[in-house]
């Protein structure tokens, strides 16, 4: 490979599921990148390893996603203040000096798809249910007090979660019990669901929308199925729903210009091929 050939994947444990290679490889091709982007399959108990393997084997940085996140976090020499403020990375830039920079895309992807999606959402004003407390969870609960949302609740299964995370970003949040969880769609204008319910092979979240005022917006990061029970169900209500490739799609953004030096767009042809429609 010439030095103008630039490579970049994803590292996790699995990783086979994930659609970043085809998002990526869509964006080379259309720009005429020279480069490759590649699924890295790494255990956890190799990840450290693989991570400082990557400026001896030439790659420009690489995204890295469960169960990776916060490992990653610990092991990089300097990261951006967002994946500071959450404790987790899931974008790195190796640096001509060969150190490791991470950066936490994830909600910057969030709030710009939910933009582009629900153009008629607004951040102040009223309150946003957050369903989950993980990793994602944080993702989404930074960006939405950093845009002003006056008030987030947070729901989890386990409530001692929720309630950390509260504590740890102090106001807008607050923790918000599970059983009552429906009640905290009241008044909202949005609701969050950052789990792994609902996606192939979970239960479907059981949240009843009866609450919802009309002109809400369903949210769900689930992109697997592209349509869960909780957007069908918002769908047959008449509200506003948002799917979680979008978030997928976006968060990649920052990190493909900084690994092969082109700002891509977020397009339907990229959705297409990232679904696997993508015209021969």
């Amino acid at each position: 490979m010439s030095t103008s050939y630039r490579l970049s994947g994803v590292l996790g444990w699995p990783v086979g599921h994930s659609r970043s290679p085809l998002l990526h490889g869509h964006w080379l091709k259309r720009y005429g990148v020279a480069g490759a982007y590649v699924a890295l399959p790494v255990r956890p108990e190799d990840f450290e390893q693989a991570l400082r393997a990557l400026p001896l084997l030439g790659f420009a940085g690489c995204n890295v996603t469960v169960p990776h996140k916060e490992a990653a976090f610990r092991l990089v020499d300097r990261v951006d203040p967002s994946a500071a403020r959450l404790g987790a990375v899931n974008t790195i830039v190796v640096r001509p000096d060969r150190t490791l920079e991470g950066f936490n895309t994830d909600g910057e992807g969030f709030l710009r798809h939910l933009e582009a999606s629900a153009p008629e959402w607004r951040a102040a004003g009223r309150p946003v249910l957050v369903i989950g407390a993980g990793g994602a969870a944080r993702a989404v609960v930074g960006v939405l007090a950093d845009a002003g949302v006056p008030e987030i609740r947070v729901a989890n299964r386990t409530g001692a979660r929720a309630e950390a995370l509260a504590a740890e970003f102090g106001r807008p949040l607050m923790a918000w019990p599970w059983s009552h969880r429906a009640e905290g769609l009241a008044g909202s204008s949005l609701v969050v669901n950052t789990t792994q319910l609902g996606m192939d092979g979970w239960p479907a979240l059981d949240l009843p929308l009866d609450a919802m005022p009309a002109d809400g917006v369903v949210y769900d990061i689930v992109y697997t199925p592209l349509e869960t029970p909780l957007l069908a169900a918002a769908r047959r209500r008449g509200l506003a729903t948002v799917d979680g490739l979008g978030m997928l799609l976006h968060q990649a953004r920052a990190g493909f210009a900084a690994w092969f030096g082109v700002e891509p767009v977020v397009d339907e042809a990229l959705r297409r091929a990232v679904l696997g429609e993508e015209s021969p």
